[in-house]
């Protein structure tokens, strides 16, 4: 698929990407409250500031848009845009690298991890996401 966007239309969009309440990360919270979990979001004060933190059960789950943390799923594995793609490359093998020292990070600080990927919170899958979630938790 050829990157068609012009340099401005490419800024625009790429702006217009959020980094929290994304769909998926909201998805994720409602299941966890439905399941009767409480937590809190984003604490700056862990590495990686954690998209959800059960302080109590020394937990945080990370939601993981497939595409920029690079999951092995075809939603992770779309072409990279055309127009500068060594960028892109780097780009996305540091987040990569970042994600992997976070975990490590939070492992040492006594904190169990979660990764729940962007594929993995549609609705088909809702049932299977939270035994996994109460998996994590209990």
């Amino acid at each position: 698929m050829p990157d068609n966007l012009t340099q401005a239309q490419r800024k625009k969009t790429m702006a217009a990407v959020g980094s929290r309440d994304t769909r998926p990360e909201l998805a994720v919270r409602r299941l966890l409250h439905g399941l009767g979990f409480r937590f809190r979001l984003h604490r700056s004060d862990l590495p990686g500031e954690p998209d959800i933190v059960l302080p109590g059960r020394r937990a945080v789950i990370f939601v993981h848009g497939c595409f920029w943390h690079q999951h092995r799923c075809r939603h992770g594995r779309r072409p990279l845009p055309v127009a500068n793609a060594d960028y892109w490359r780097r780009k996305l093998a540091r987040n990569v690298q970042r994600d992997r020292r976070t975990v490590r990070q939070l492992g040492r600080l006594g904190w169990r991890v979660l990764v729940v990927w962007e594929c993995q919170t549609s609705p088909a899958k809702a049932e299977r996401l939270a035994e996994r979630l109460v998996s994590f938790l209990r």
